[in-house]
This record gives C-alpha cells, sequence and structure tokens, in this order.
C-alpha cells in the first residue's frame, strides 16, 4: 500500500484540478468484450441485495452511497473497517474478520498501518456484523480453516491461529521458500485455498502462485512470474478460491478501477476470462436503492459445501483515500453481494468430447431452491467452451429428458468449441423470468490431479573430470508422480553451450530429490547462462523454468 500511495501522490502533484482524478484511468477495453453474452462476465453474477435493516440518510458519507443501508456488512461511526472475510460457523453464525482503525484519527485513511483486526458475528450473512472481539495488529486479513481442524488468519507480515473459531489466537509468522524465484512485488495481500488433500495454494499480490502441505508448513513458489492477464495495470488484491470443479482468481486493477476473473484446472496455469469480474457501481437493492461507492477493493467470497461463491464482500469507501480525513464525512466499511450460484452439472459421455463428438449429455441436478423441470428457459441453454457460450455460441439443445429430480439435457456435438486447451464445459442460459443460470462441468477423460513437478536452478558441483550438474526436483501436486525426464539447456547469449538429460524417480506429494546430471566441461563457474529447464512427465504438459543465472 506504501508503493500505491507513492504512485497516486505523484498523480496527484502531475495533474491540476481535483485529486480524484489521480486515482481513476480509463482503461481501453478488448472490442470483442462489446459482444459478450449475459453471464460471460463474472460481474453478471452479482445480485440485488435483500433489504437489511432501515435505510437511513443519517449517516457519513458522500451524496452518491446517502441514503444506505448501514447494517449491510459492518460500519459505524467511530471506525473506519477495510478487507475481512467470511466463515459460517458450526454455531450457525457467520463470522467476519476484519480490520479497523478509528475513524478519528490524525491521519484519516492512511492510518490503516496501524489498523487492528476484529472477529465480528451476524445471524446472516448479510449482516448486521457486530464486533465481539480485537485479535491483534494487522491489516487486510483474510481466515481459512486447516484440516486438523485450527483457524488461520493471515494479516500483512504475519497470522494468528487458534484451534477455535472464538480464539484465543497465538501470533506468528509464515515460512516463505523463493526456490530461486523472484518474489512478485512482495508478499503481501496473500490470498489461499484448501486443496483436495488438505495441501494449501496460495497466491501473493504479485501473481506469484505458492504451495503449502498442510496451510502452517512452509510455503514454496513454483511460478516464475505473474499468472495474472498480459495487459498494463497495477493490480492488487488477489483472491483465489476453489469449488469442486476448478480453481478460480479474481484480480483488480486499482487504478483504473475493474477487475479480471481467471480459472485454472490446477492452480498453476490460468485462463483469463473476458469481461469485467466487478466495478465500481455493483450495490443496489431488491427495493431500488443504489450506493455509488467510489472503490471497490479487497473481495472475498462465501462459499458453500461446494466451495461455490454465495456472497461476495468488499472493503469499499466513498471517496479517494487521501481525502479521508480523521473526523469527517468520509470513511470506509465492509459489504456484502450476494452472487448466482452455479449449478451442479454431470457429462454423461464416456469419450473424450472433440470435433467427432455427436451429442453431449448433461446432467442438470436438482438441489434446494432449484428445480431444473420448472427453474430453466430451455431454449436459452447453450453448452460448451467458455470461448464459444460467453459469446452466444456453443451446441444447442436436440432435446431433453427427465431422470428423477434432475433434467438430462442432450446437446448437438456442432460447435461447442472444446478442444484440448479447455478443462471445464461451461452451460450458459436463463431462467424463465430471465435471471442468470450458469454451470461448470469436468470434461471425460481430463486428468484434475496431476503432479506439479519444478525444479531449481541446478548447481555446479567440481569434479576431477569437470563441473557435475546438481538440481533440486520437487512435486507439489496431490498425487505421485511417475518416473518423469528432465532436460537441462544451457545458453551463452543465443548460443546453447550444451543441453543435459536425466531421469526423475517417483516423487511423492511435496517431496524432492536432487538429480545428478553427469560432469560436463563446457560450462564455467562465474559466467552468465540462460537455462532452460524441461520437466517431461507421463501425460502431463511440460513444467518449463527460464532464468539467466551467474551459476556458483
Amino acid at each position: 500500500m506504501n508503493l500505491e500511495r507513492t504512485i497516486l501522490l505523484g498523480l496527484i502533484l502531475m495533474i491540476s484540478g481535483k485529486a480524484l482524478n489521480a486515482q481513476i484511468t480509463e482503461r481501453e477495453r478488448p472490442a470483442q468484450w462489446k459482444n459478450l453474452a449475459y453471464g460471460g462476465r463474472f460481474m453478471d453474477r452479482f445480485l440485488a441485495i435483500p433489504h437489511v435493516g432501515e435505510l437511513t440518510e443519517k449517516v457519513w458519507g458522500a451524496s452518491e452511497v446517502i441514503p444506505r443501508y448501514v447494517d449491510n456488512g459492518i460500519e459505524d461511526p467511530e471506525w473506519s473497517y477495510w478487507g475481512g472475510n467470511i466463515i459460517k460457523g458450526d454455531d450457525g453464525n457467520y463470522h467476519l474478520f476484519v480490520c479497523r482503525w478509528r475513524e478519528d484519527s490524525r491521519k484519516g485513511h492512511m492510518e490503516w498501518d496501524n489498523s487492528e483486526v476484529v472477529h465480528a458475528i451476524s445471524e446472516t450473512s448479510f449482516g448486521p456484523f457486530k464486533a465481539k472481539e480485537t485479535i491483534g495488529p494487522g491489516h487486510n486479513p483474510e481466515a481459512f480453516q486447516l484440516k486438523d481442524g485450527r483457524y488461520v488468519i493471515y494479516v500483512i507480515d504475519g497470522r494468528y491461529v487458534s484451534n477455535s473459531i472464538n480464539g484465543p489466537w497465538k501470533y506468528g509468522k509464515f515460512e516463505f521458500d523463493t526456490r530461486d524465484r523472484p518474489i512478485i512485488e512482495g508478499l503481501s495481500n496473500l490470498s489461499f485455498a484448501q486443496q483436495e488433500d488438505g495441501s494449501y495454494i496460495m497466491v501473493c499480490r504479485g501473481g506469484g502462485i505458492w504451495f503449502s502441505k498442510d496451510g502452517l508448513s512452509p510455503y514454496y513458489q513454483v511460478t516464475n512470474k505473474r499468472v495474472y492477464p498480459p495487459v498494463e495495470g497495477r493490480f492488487e488484491d488477489p483472491l483465489i478460491w476453489r469449488t469442486n470443479i476448478q480453481y478460480h482468481m479474481i484480480v483488480n486493477d486499482w487504478l483504473g478501477r475493474i477487475a479480471y476473473y481467471l480459472r485454472s484446472k490446477n492452480g498453476v496455469h490460468w485462463k483469463v476470462e473476458p469481461g469485467e469480474a466487478y466495478l465500481p457501481g455493483i450495490t443496489q437493492y431488491t427495493d431500488g436503492t443504489q450506493e455509488d461507492w467510489f472503490k471497490y477493493e479487497r473481495i472475498k467470497v462465501l462459499q458453500d459445501d461446494l466451495g461455490r461463491g454465495t456472497q461476495a464482500n468488499f472493503a469499499v469507501i466513498d471517496t479517494i483515500k487521501w481525502d479521508d480525513l480523521g473526523n469527517d464525512r468520509h470513511s470506509s466499511k465492509n459489504i456484502t453481494i450476494p452472487l448466482t450460484v452455479g449449478r451442479q452439472l454431470q457429462i454423461l459421455n464416456r469419450k473424450k468430447i472433440d470435433a467427432n463428438t455427436k451429442t453431449i449429455r448433461v446432467r442438470i441436478k436438482a438441489e434446494e431452491g432449484f428445480d431444473p423441470h420448472t427453474d430453466i428457459d430451455i431454449n436459452s441453454l447453450r453448452f460448451g467452451a467458455s470461448e464459444e457460450v460467453n459469446f452466444g455460441r456453443g451446441s444447442t439443445i436436440k432435446k431433453i429428458r427427465e431422470s428423477g429430480k434432475d433434467l438430462i439435457v442432450i446437446f448437438y456435438g456442432e460447435g461447442h468449441g472444446i478442444t484440448d486447451n479447455n478443462f471445464v464445459g461451461k452451460l450458459l442460459g436463463k431462467s424463465p423470468k430471465g435471471k442468470l443460470l450458469f454451470g461448470y462441468a469436468r470434461l471425460p477423460k481430463v486428468n484434475y490431479t496431476e503432479p506439479i513437478l519444478s525444479a531449481r536452478i541446478p548447481k555446479m558441483i567440481s569434479k576431477e573430470n569437470g563441473e557435475e550438474i546438481a538440481i533440486e526436483v520437487q512435486n507439489f501436486g496431490q498425487v505421485s508422480s511417475k518416473v518423469s525426464k528432465i532436460v537441462v539447456q544451457y545458453f551463452e547469449g543465443d548460443v546453447e553451450r550444451t543441453t543435459l538429460s536425466g531421469k526423475v524417480p517417483k516423487l511423492k506429494p511435496f517431496q524432492k530429490e536432487i538429480i545428478a546430471l553427469g560432469s560436463h566441461k563446457t560450462l564455467e563457474k562465474g559466467k552468465k547462462y540462460t537455462i532452460k529447464i524441461s520437466l517431461y512427465h507421463p501425460r502431463m504438459n511440460v513444467v518449463l523454468f527460464e532464468k539467466r543465472e551467474v551459476l556458483e
């Protein structure tokens, strides 16, 4: 956040007129976004908020957020709130872990670096949340539960751990191992997701991907560059979560005031979806009341038992941060917005779906609050690759048939657009009342729990007949790997000096092995070489790691 402040203050000095302009940059949208169908962008999933308490004008804030429902989320006149996520407890209550600082602080919003984390509780997911206890100093908290039942609250530069969601909490530090990779924009604003086996994946502010065996043991960096969209922008506030189908991520371009939505099969390789994930102006209530907050940051999602997002939480502020001063009419709070929940789908085809597939059979499952026999506009449905259905294309319906409470929809094979680059199929349509209906389904013959092999930079070890190359390889997947091949190429400038290869033995999850690749006289200590490492695992994509390095 210090970097953000420096950049924005510099812009304020450069631009004459209102300081407001310093936090707004108009990002040019790709032309194809104009052709997105309803439901093709994540932002289409936000719903109107049910009434929460009383609508009032006797409250702080710019005119754009008055009147409002102050009981949505958490707010009060004495404190400025920021960040935070919700966990539903075994007691049936909703527990919000959020940070705050005194509203009357001399520095106003810039008092954030002296914020404290509080535990707030509500009987409903929308609020009002009331602070129950102060946990300790910290900013931008994110709470999660470990496989062994303990709870963790991440804060910048630390974490709190407790055996109970109600504390007591013990402060400590995470341990990070960069594994020879650069830390992208520092280790702050981290976000975490639990995997099927109880291990954890983490994304840092700069977009690097890390893994931990249990969520508290060391986090190991796997990626060598950010996984965010390849566009100009200063990204922050990443959120990662996992459903029973795939991984999801949202990251915010704070200067452009838009956010992007990404999906992944394994958490390492990500597909960027078109369209905005969210924008200012998404807060509206079922009675038509709108709150036009200046900025939305620190998105979190409340998840159901399948991991599906049912509600989004945001830190919001009514003006530019540097205009929020102590004892003034400006402040910040945490708000909640419900989300359209994706439907449960199952592809019944047993063979791989490709260009030769004649029909695609999809089971749409019934669940509480959703009857596929009555709650679907059948003619609106499209199915296939997201690249197709997001733009109103995809396979169309051939016929339907009932299967108990479920509905089986048979789509023509033409137009689905599913290739080897797709790891799920997407259903898109509407309800009879025009409400959004969507869902994702795993594809047949796609392996969703692969080993994730990753190498460190090779080391030179002097031998009588030359330099032996030793390289550490580790498995960060949830299943054991098979015997694999490793190829290491060294380039001096653009000239390849040598290629080394060897075998990597079977590795259990998080197991590592030092691979010796023999002695070679062609490499010299102290020289700069570009290193390209390729790991070939049966039925797995090649994992590359490339870096210019002085070998030791």
